[in-house]
């Protein structure tokens, strides 16, 4: 199931709704993720509403040309070149500004980003009030966070629902907007959303991981794990 996980960044079927039995399994799984000193950080709003889905869907997700410049470090060109790399994603999926060397990127150029379509939001909430004690900038807060999507993300994709975060709903004014719209007091923060649902499409992404050899040392690092 570990090497099955995937996200699908593909709309999905609005017209298949995700199981009352379902959604709780799932919701499940998120309550008994590990997190810092059981400090159980997060909040999860549960949007299946149309007109609430709308609205949201309506927020304005704008990107920034860091992000377009950064995530371009990340990208290769081809399948090819992205198994031998190990890491990052293909490029294709994104417009011909944001993936071409010596061409200032347009941040327009991939329009406005609309949320795709789902018949089930998650919006995940952090709660800094639940502060892991000794943490400098809650560090293992975060890493509880990313526990309890892994747990979320696990059962989900065990009962063969598909899994997409949406990080964008997290910035700037979008994160005002989401919190308006859902009516979350202030002291939250929006980490982001989580749509889930049924693929329309099969999603169409090659998948590459780094062998063990390329990241793990034994006893001291740049000894290399043997066999």
């Amino acid at each position: 199931m570990i090497e099955k996980r995937h996200s699908s960044r593909v709309p999905f079927d609005s017209a298949r709704p995700v199981s009352k039995e379902d959604l709780r399994t799932i919701l499940e799984a998120g309550r008994w993720a590990p997190t810092a000193h059981n400090m159980q950080n997060f909040q999860i709003v549960v949007v299946d509403d149309e007109r609430v889905l709308k609205d949201l869907a309506g927020i304005k997700r704008t990107v920034s040309e860091t992000f377009i410049r950064e995530n371009f470090e990340h990208l290769s060109f081809s399948e090819e070149e992205l198994r031998r790399r190990k890491v990052g994603i293909l490029g294709t999926n994104f417009p011909p500004s944001w993936r071409t060397p010596g061409v200032k990127p347009n941040p327009e150029e991939g329009g406005i980003r609309a949320l795709p379509a789902c018949p089930t939001l998650l919006v995940v909430l952090y709660d800094p009030s639940r502060r892991a004690p000794a943490s400098e900038g809650d560090f293992f807060g975060a890493i509880s966070l990313g526990c309890m999507t892994e747990n979320l993300w696990l059962a989900a994709n065990a009962l063969g629902i598909d899994f997409h975060v949406v990080s964008p709903l997290a910035s700037g004014s979008a994160e005002a907007e989401v919190k308006r719209i859902l009516s979350i007091p202030a002291h939250l923060r929006v980490v982001y959303g989580i749509r889930l649902g049924y693929a329309a499409t099969p999603p169409p992404y090659l998948r590459v991981r780094r062998d063990i050899e390329d990241f793990c040392h034994h006893n001291r690092f740049g000894t290399k794990v043997k066999d």
